[in-house]
């Protein structure tokens, strides 16, 4: 096991490393930027090091500083957490060639699944579900109106690079596909360094569904079952629950099962996520691999009882999974809020600047993983997710009663949060009887009775 790793992350999820390196009896080194020089998660650290100023590409995106932070810390392995490298092949294999373990997945077996149309093509070996549509990048838009003709429409343009709704189009018609696919490689240039797309059939009413798998460098892979991030905005996820509420448990268990075989298949060491759209006769279909642990995690960890960050650091030491397929199952249910420092009233506007009022909820069940405090300055330059409010009870009915209280609970000023809109979800009846698809917030947040 490791004695000392480096922390490339900031926030939430850096505090939530060191907690698991403390309990692991590792020490931890974290990095941070001018802007995060009072982060509160840094007093919990053994060793900090700055390694640049406020924006991401003059610090938590410069492989070669915390390279250097990692050597002059004599760190053994980094932890890249979620965002920023986390998902970046060449920075673990820098890290590896320089000496350094990559919590997370080898460079190869990352450019395998964080590539939409590699991993696809694994997909078809393993039996995982996945949609119809090109088998690899357009090369001709006239190959791509065939296919889309055959399969029918509407369709949708994906990046094969990277994620977040950037390079997406969905088209309803030949004329807007051949827009879409000019449009679409543009934007996943810009974004990525990588302009190529492929296109899918694409659902018009459906259920994001994930699964959570760990494996190991020993040919070991399990999953955790799996989480339902139907309630988001805009791609970015609002609540995400487990068990997903209303899926046929023999669906669930073929689909996981494939989920872990994929992972396997791909000798792949670490935690990911296989993520699926399910439609209204849940019939799954595999979209991507997210090659790092999730933000949402914490609700696998709830129903489950895996610590799924320890275990990332155990395999990433060569150790084998601690767990067995056999040794897991699903205790209750969980869901969980992630905390925004955004104004919904005002189109979801960042919420910079000082918290001076930070009373979080507590009660049985509930759970928060959050950075912020009281007096904590809020930088403008990073994401705006300041926490996640995570519940759990025996069942959904009593997961939403909970969540509701801590929600009532729990304040935050004088910045706008999302608190209150959690809350107003929680009320909402679509939501309660989980009759909802990926664009019900979206239509939710249309309707006045939304902002009352």
């Amino acid at each position: 096991m490791f004695s000392r790793i480096l922390i490339a992350n900031r926030g939430e999820i850096a505090l939530r490393i060191i907690r698991a390196a403390k309990s692991l009896g590792i020490e931890s080194v974290c990095v941070y930027s001018t802007a995060d020089a009072d982060g509160p998660w840094l007093k919990h650290a053994d060793q900090t090091v700055c390694i640049g100023d406020a924006p991401s590409a003059d610090s938590y995106l410069r492989i070669d500083r915390i390279i250097s932070a990692a050597e002059v810390t004599n760190s053994e392995a980094i932890h890249p957490g979620y965002g920023f490298l986390a998902e970046n092949a060449h920075f673990a294999e820098v890290c590896r060639d320089s000496g350094f373990a990559f919590i997370g997945p080898s460079p190869e077996a990352m450019a395998l699944l964080g590539d939409k149309v590699s991993c696809k093509n694994l997909a078809r070996e393993t039996g995982t579900p996945i949609f119809p549509g090109t088998d690899d990048a357009i090369d001709e838009i006239e190959e791509a109106v065939e296919i889309a003709h055959v399969i029918g429409f509407p369709v949708i343009v994906k990046a094969a690079a990277g994620g977040g709704g950037r390079g997406m189009r969905i088209a309803r018609d030949e004329e807007q596909l051949r827009a879409g696919i000019e449009s679409a490689r543009q934007e996943a240039e810009a974004a990525f360094g990588d302009g190529r797309v492929y296109i899918e059939k694409f659902l018009e009413k459906a259920r994001h569904f994930e699964i959570q798998v760990i494996g190991d460098s020993h040919g070991n892979a399990v999953h955790l079952y799996e989480r339902d991030c139907t309630s988001q905005r805009r791609h970015q996820k609002l609540v995400e629950e487990a068990p997903a509420p209303g899926v046929d448990p023999d669906k669930r268990d073929h689909v996981a099962m494939t989920a872990a075989k994929l992972i396997e298949r791909a000798n792949y060491s670490g935690a990911a996520t296989v993520e699926f759209l399910m439609d209204h006769e849940q019939n799954f279909f595999m979209l991507e691999v997210n090659t790092r642990v999730q933000v949402e995690h914490p609700v696998t960890e709830m129903i489950t009882g895996v610590d799924v960050v320890c275990e990332q650091i155990r395999v990433a030491a060569g150790e084998p999974l601690s767990i067995k397929q056999s040794d897991i199952s699903v205790n209750g249910h969980a869901i969980e809020c992630r905390i925004n420092a955004e104004d919904p009233d005002r189109g979801f506007m960042p919420q910079a600047g000082l918290i001076e009022t930070w009373r979080p909820a507590g009660g049985p069940g509930v759970r928060l993983d959050s950075h912020a405090t009281s007096g904590y300055r809020i930088p403008p330059n990073y994401d705006s997710m300041i926490g996640k409010l995570i519940v759990h009870g025996p069942d959904r009915a009593t997961a939403i009663a909970r969540l509701r209280v801590a929600l009532d609970e729990f304040e935050v000023g004088p910045i706008r949060t999302t608190i209150p809109l959690h809350r107003r979800l929680m009320d909402y009846q679509p939501f309660i009887d989980a009759d909802f698809d990926i664009h019900y917030v979206e239509r939710w947040l249309e309707a006045p009775a939304a902002q009352s």
